[in-house]
């Protein structure tokens, strides 16, 4: 039987690796082992019970490690991850049943570590798969199972599922302060008086005024969010078409909390930057604001956060701070049009992806952890892998599962992982990160009114919704 991937080796046995080229056969071929059907060597489509059983390991055999991540990743489109468990853990059982206690026993023992391989495989790729009850139940079946044939298999599966639930327990740890976080950001209304109102200034600039410190700043937060998506959530994210599935409910609860924790993120600090900028009742503080988060958003261009480089520009366009034509006189511009070009959505991005594939090529040739920083501008990154999966059908007319499909996702995901686990190299320091992630920042129609009574209405337009802001937000005070 051929190759199972398209780009065999592509994921190395130390990490994701997407940087190596497609092989080029001399001749297209198409044929079909079975349920399953290869072009040019390359698996293209099979049935779904052809694709499990693929998945077996036994004695003689063991799954590419890039088809395994493929099939973990985006198997769920068409069955719950349990239901993929607990089938392949019966065809395990099965395949080495004889009826023969000592047979049995050898073949278990044979094929033992390469079971323990595959499940370790999913446990540190997809740990949040085992938050299910269900699935913590059939690895430890599995574990009674492998104890019978394999003391030393039995013990790295101990090991294995004590590194899985500390995994679990700092998600946990995670979820939690995150929502402690939110509900400290929102008490806002009477902080944001205070920091209006007080002589003092406490404002991005009182806690931090080199741009290369916050820019690093920001790279802690964005990297430690990152770290905590689970790659299935872009496939869970879009739900489930596939007519032939039954576990909707499992997408009904959509399990990506950590995505959207991120997104969420990059929507706190554009309305962060238009709040330290829009807040000061001094042109010239504005101003100061303006070119800080200018520098701050090229030393992270600099850097290889494009995620918090664009949060900031976004910051910056919001028609509160836009419309500050008195305040924008005052700064030199020529840097923000250069970042703006650098992330003009024209052409599908097509200048951010360029600078993207540096940032990557430069990732993979890199001689520090500071060089090895890729951090995408993860909406995009979103859309991409969103228009990929609506672009092509599950499945094909004959009810094969459409491979080809699966294997564009994993790659795409598959970057990702790799960015993700970089370690950021630059030391923290926890009054800014306090500040950035907790200091309360104004809605959009406080933005919109902090705007006005900055720079006065140019128009009757703008007098009218200074006023409506005005009596709006004093009502909701009083509620």
């Amino acid at each position: 039987m051929p190759p199972t991937t398209p780009y065999a080796g592509k994921f190395s046995t130390s990490t994701y690796n997407n940087n190596i080229h497609l092989h080029k056969y001399h001749q297209p071929m198409e044929v079909s082992y079975g349920d399953m059907c290869y072009h040019d060597n390359s698996l293209v489509s099979g049935s779904l019970e052809a694709l499990i059983q693929h998945l077996v390991p036994t004695v003689d055999y063991y799954p590419d490690r890039s088809y395994v991540f493929t099939f973990l990743l985006s198997s769920r489109l068409f069955l719950h991850p349990y239901e993929l468990m607990s089938r392949l853990c019966h065809l395990c059982v099965e395949q080495h049943r004889s009826g023969d206690l000592l047979l049995d026993k050898i073949r278990i023992r044979d094929v033992a570590p390469k079971i323990v391989q595959l499940l370790t495989e999913w446990t540190e790729t997809f740990p949040y798969d085992f938050r299910d009850e269900r699935m913590m139940h059939c690895l430890k079946e599995m574990s009674h199972h492998l104890a019978r044939g394999d003391e030393y298999s039995w013990r790295a599966m101990q090991q294995m599922t004590q590194r899985l639930i500390q995994r679990l327990a700092a998600l946990g740890q995670y979820e939690e302060a995150i929502a402690t976080l939110n509900a400290s950001a929102a008490e806002r209304p009477t902080a944001l008086k205070a920091k209006q109102q007080n002589g003092h200034r406490h404002d991005v600039l009182s806690v931090c005024d080199d741009a290369f410190i916050l820019a690093q700043q920001l790279t802690h937060i964005e990297l430690d969010r990152l770290s905590f998506i689970g790659p299935e959530e872009f496939i869970q994210a879009f739900g489930v078409k596939d007519h032939l599935v039954n576990h909707k409910s499992f997408f009904r609860k959509r399990k990506t909390t950590n995505l959207e924790a991120y997104v969420a993120w990059f929507n706190r600090l554009s309305y962060l930057v238009a709040t330290e900028i829009c807040m000061p009742v001094k042109k010239k503080h504005r101003a100061r604001a303006l070119e800080f988060f200018i520098d701050v958003a090229r030393e992270c261009y600099n850097i290889g956060n494009f995620n918090s480089l664009m949060a900031i520009i976004s910051g910056m366009n919001m028609s509160p701070v836009s419309r500050l034509k008195k305040t924008w006189s005052k700064v030199n511009t020529d840097k923000f049009d250069i970042l703006e070009h650098q992330m003009d959505p024209s052409s599908n991005f097509s200048n951010y992806r360029t600078a993207l594939r540096g940032a990557t090529q430069r990732s993979i040739t890199a001689h520090s952890n500071q060089e090895k920083i890729v951090i995408p501008f993860f909406s995009l990154l979103i859309k991409d892998i969103y228009f990929l999966n609506e672009g092509c059908a599950n499945r094909l007319p004959n009810g094969h599962v459409n491979f080809e499909k699966l294997w564009d996702l994993a790659k795409q995901v598959s970057e990702f992982l790799v960015w993700r686990q970089v370690m950021c190299p630059f030391e923290r320091d926890r009054k800014i990160l306090q500040y950035l992630v907790t200091t309360p920042v104004f809605t959009e129609d406080e933005l919109h009114l902090a705007s006005y009574e900055t720079e006065g209405p140019e128009n009757h337009l703008e007098k009218d919704s200074r006023r409506s802001l005005r009596t709006s937000l004093l009502h909701r005070e009083h509620r």
